[in-house]
């Protein structure tokens, strides 16, 4: 195979891409590439084929309530969240907030939740860090264009990382986890983000999924919560719905 004097099997071609720790969506192009099917599917998440699917996370991010949590796909646009994402969507300008909302854009604009990130340039390098982790292995178009255009915003006001980083050297170890300092209204909420993925998945669309939830990192952030859900009416998702 090396000399290009036989032809990869599909076995070993799949078998390639598990040595090489591929994703599914890599490892359907590699089988392309080498003249075979696909082997994963690709389903839409909205066919009636991932109802469990989507039964299941409405459940994650019901049970996460009042603490924030949503579900991003590969290119970290929401497909689902909860009430508690409306903490999130407080005062972001309302082009950021149509679907699909994308969390890192919302994150890191300056009409978004940046000016209400108290630790920004250290959330600013670690999301940073963790787009260009994906971009690097895959130079997956939509990433790598959503990577350029966040370099685009205003640097931060401080330095997250030493004087003179950039960003070739985005791999210092940062704290982790890394509290999220976020100011709402009048009151100042800790927050730690935790990431779920589904196992063992088959499907292209449900590997790359991700549940990210948010919750308190201090006694007063979780009784505050709880106080503004117990408060709040019941209203639609801000950020849309599967």
């Amino acid at each position: 195979m090396e000399t290009g004097r036989s032809k990869p099997s599909r076995g070993m071609v799949l078998r390639l891409g598990q040595h090489l720790d591929l994703a599914l969506r890599e490892k359907n192009q590699l089988l392309l590439a080498a003249g075979y099917a696909p082997a994963y599917t690709d389903s839409p998440l909205d066919v009636a084929e991932m109802l469990p699917v989507r039964g299941a996370l409405r459940q994650i991010l019901k049970g996460h309530e009042p603490f924030p949590a949503l579900v991003v796909d590969r290119n970290w646009n929401i497909v689902l969240s909860n009430s508690g994402f409306a903490l999130f969507a407080e005062d972001a300008a309302p082009e950021l907030l149509r679907p699909p909302v994308n969390a890192l854009r919302l994150a890191m604009h300056p009409d978004g939740m940046r000016p209400r990130i108290l630790n920004f340039p250290g959330w600013h390098d670690q999301l940073l860090l963790r787009l260009q982790r994906r971009v690097e292995p895959t130079a997956e178009p939509g990433l790598t264009e959503l990577l350029r255009e966040l370099r685009t915003y205003p640097a931060a006001d401080e330095p997250g990382l030493p004087s003179g980083t950039d960003d070739a050297d985005l791999t210092l170890p940062l704290p982790l986890p890394l509290p999220l300092p976020l100011r709402y209204r009048d009151a100042e909420l800790s927050l730690i983000c935790t990431i779920a993925t589904f196992g063992m998945s088959l499907d292209v669309t449900v590997a790359e999924l991700a549940v990210e939830a948010f919750l308190p990192a201090d006694a007063a952030t979780g009784e505050l919560l709880n106080r503004l859900h117990a408060e709040a009416p019941t209203g639609s998702d801000p950020a849309g719905a599967v």
